[in-house]
């Protein structure tokens, strides 16, 4: 029988695959459509100290091989967060999650890692340093090395839950990023995050998106994400979490054997609301075909 099991920061999870935040709410929602206990885990929606409503609308456009967003962390605000949509997830989903953090300022981030650091439902803290929709927060902090590990320092000095920083690629050096957080004490580093894109509407020859650009996300970015995934893995001994552009298993081994110890699926859940139930379901196929047994062995396999 195939074991799905891998092992990430000292959590068990029944398999690898983990909706990514910003593109499965709070993971109550999709109960609606199957049993989500089926998951490896839950990445939340990205969360700040107080409620944001995001950016103003249009913030979503059509792309041919995926979608862009400006969605800017809509969000209701950590302590409502907790309070009310994690206590509705408990009631759907027994395994703990990943809570996603973003943030304007460095105390910013400190506060909300700490509320979730005190969150039993929360096994781990993903710092989202990559975002390109939120001014003066986010991808600021997330295309300077010094900056990123001074932050990811002082949050380690704050919380004990294990700390996964979001990477951007819209960096010179991703694999320079990865080695400046790992040596600040991140625990572990999920990658990638969207890459700034833009649409123009030819009838008004303006912008699509009410801020001009957002993230560009979903199987077009597949092949980059791979390459940027494998060049990460081999500059840094800590734990890879990979995502962009997964829609299959196939996908989700190919991410596996470039060095992810787990995969997260974005906009394939926006698309198709049963994304993860059919990858989660089609990776023994695959696995039979490569002839293998245990998924945690192709991890790095093609290091």
């Amino acid at each position: 029988m195939t074991d799905l099991k891998v092992s990430l920061l000292g959590h068990t999870l029944k398999n690898p695959i983990i909706p990514a935040s910003g593109t499965f709410g709070f993971g109550y929602e999709f109960a609606e459509w199957y049993d989500i206990n089926c998951l490896g885990s839950i990445s939340l929606k990205g969360t700040t100290l107080s409620e944001r409503y995001g950016n103003p609308l249009p913030r979503v456009a059509e792309c041919s091989s995926g979608m862009l967003n400006a969605i800017g962390l809509q969000n209701k605000g950590v302590d409502k967060v907790i309070s009310e949509e994690i206590e509705k997830l408990k009631a759907v989903y027994s395994d703990k999650v990943i809570a996603n953090v973003g943030g304007h300022s460095e105390e910013e981030y400190i506060s909300v890692c700490e509320k979730f650091d005190g969150c039993d439902k929360v096994f781990a803290i993903e710092l989202n340093i990559s975002c390109p929709n939120v001014k003066g927060g986010g991808m600021a902090f997330g295309v300077d090395p010094t900056v990123a590990s001074n932050l990811v320092a002082k949050i380690k000095k704050r919380v004990k839950k294990p700390i996964m920083v979001k990477l951007s690629p819209n960096v010179t050096s991703i694999s320079e990023m990865a080695k400046a957080v790992e040596g600040a004490g991140a625990d572990a580093i999920s990658l990638i995050n969207t890459l700034v894109g833009m649409r123009i509407d030819i009838a008004t020859a303006k912008p699509i998106l009410a801020t001009g650009s957002g993230g560009y996300s979903g199987k077009g970015v597949f092949p980059v994400a791979l390459k940027m995934i494998y060049d990460v893995k081999k500059a840094v001994s800590i734990p890879v979490v990979g995502m962009g552009g997964v829609s299959s298993a196939k996908d989700a081994v190919e991410m596996m054997m470039a060095g992810a110890t787990a995969v997260m699926v974005g906009t394939q859940n926006l698309i198709n609301p049963y994304a993860c139930k059919e990858i989660i379901e089609t990776l023994p196929a695959v696995l039979n075909k490569i002839k293998t047994e245990k998924i945690s062995d192709i991890i790095g396999r093609a290091q």
